[in-house]
């Protein structure tokens, strides 16, 4: 394996499928056999997964709410996906462990730092919730945060397209698809794949982050068997 030690960030509108708001169990099926496919070579996996399925924080602030307020309960809403999502990947086989930037015993283990490579070095999946567990930070932020405590050696972004494009590929369809970009390229033009404080931590760090579509079958193996998946920037 290329790479032996990844985090992979979904948004929670990934969980979504096809639906217009909330869980689609079909999806998060389908992730947790591509997680199960690769953590079966070896390789150890955190995850970070957005809320926005359920409650985005900026949402809230447009319609008149505190932001930190607003951005708490986009924290909550992180909670429940990793929880759906940790149901997915047991039924699949896999250990797992989730892990919260706030405090909710009840339901998942508090984010330390040692005890989560820990973890990881079991073989268990660990999803990493609740951001940052502060306000005014995205999940984005909070995966490359993560990414850089416990030495992953790559973030993978999970997107429905399949990299990073001059243009919003939806909108304009002479749009050309990057296979590799340079982190000043992405942060001077403000590609809005990830937010500018997502790509100047990896930067920082030096943590490559490959931007892909994970849904389509067995590319998350073959990013981590090394192959040219999606768009690398580095």
């Amino acid at each position: 394996m290329k790479y032996q030690r990844i985090l992979l960030k979904f948004s929670g509108e990934a969980l979504m499928g096809n639906k217009q708001f909330g869980i689609d169990n079909a999806t998060l099926e389908k992730y947790a056999k591509e997680v199960k496919k690769v953590v079966d070579l070896g390789v150890q996996v955190a995850i970070v997964i957005g809320g926005g399925n359920i409650f985005r924080g900026v949402q809230g602030t447009t319609q008149g709410m505190d932001r930190s307020q607003s951005d708490y309960m986009g924290m909550l809403a992180t909670v429940i996906n990793g929880l759906a999502l940790q149901d997915a990947l047991e039924r699949w086989g896999l250990e797992t462990r989730v892990q919260s930037a706030i405090q909710i015993n009840q339901v998942c283990e508090p984010f330390i730092r040692r005890k989560c490579i820990r973890h990881l070095e079991k073989g268990r999946v660990v999803i990493l919730v609740a951001g940052t567990g502060n306000p005014y930070f995205t999940t984005d932020s909070a995966a490359a945060l993560k990414a850089a405590e416990i030495n992953a050696q790559l973030v993978i972004k999970a997107t429905k397209v399949d990299g990073v494009y001059t243009d919003d590929p939806h909108k304009n369809p002479n749009a050309t698809k990057f296979d590799e970009v340079t982190f000043d390229y992405v942060i001077d033009n403000r590609l809005s794949v990830m937010d500018i404080t997502a790509f100047t931590l990896c930067q920082e760090n030096q943590i490559p982050i490959i931007v892909c579509n994970v849904y389509k079958e067995d590319n998350l193996i073959r990013i981590v068997q090394g192959d040219k998946i999606g768009t690398l920037v580095k």
